[in-house]
Order: C-alpha cells, then sequence, then structure tokens
C-alpha cells in the first residue's frame, strides 16, 4: 500500500511521519486489496482545544472509503481515524 502524507501549512516532523505510517499500514492486516492511502493532517483554528484534524482516504478496487476525526493531538486524531476506517473496511468487506 502506498501512504502519502499532506500537512497542510506546516512540516510534520519524522517522528509523526513514522506514527502515521505504522497505524495506517495496519489497516492491511483487515482488507489486502487496498491500493493507497492519502493522509491529511490540518489545524483548525490553533487557538482552540482539539484542533487537530486528520483525514484518511482509502483508495479501493471500485471504492474511495474516506473520514475525518479531531483531536488535542495529531496522534488520537490519527488514531481515531484508522479504527473509524477499520470498521469501514469491514462493512465494505461484507459486501463483497
Amino acid at each position: 500500500m502506498n501512504i502519502k502524507i499532506n500537512a497542510v501549512k506546516f512540516k510534520p516532523d519524522q517522528k509523526l511521519e513514522q506514527f502515521v505510517n505504522d497505524k495506517v499500514g495496519k489497516l492491511e492486516k483487515h482488507f489486502d486489496g487496498i491500493t493507497s492511502c492519502e493522509v491529511i493532517l490540518k489545524v483548525d483554528k490553533p487557538e482552540s482545544d482539539g484542533n487537530k484534524i486528520a483525514e484518511l482516504q482509502l483508495a479501493l478496487p471500485k471504492q474511495t472509503l474516506f473520514n475525518s476525526k479531531q483531536a488535542d493531538s495529531f496522534e488520537d486524531a490519527v488514531l481515531q481515524a484508522v479504527d473509524a476506517m477499520k470498521v469501514q473496511l469491514t462493512k465494505y468487506k461484507e459486501k463483497l
């Protein structure tokens, strides 16, 4: 699976990129037909709490799955998005 990380208006450090790659890469255990994943990291209103947003877009055969989660840190937002994507992948597999 090809994982692409887009950070909007900031440069993520190596530690964050590695964290995203590790967590998103585990989605292949749930469905091995994933061709690519785009992760978009952005900050919504820097002065407020829970302002980190992680969006996941998975490219599957004949379909694209998407979800977005917001949390206090990028790590939490990515974990929540990956958990939500696991549910979507399970539902997708059941339809096959």
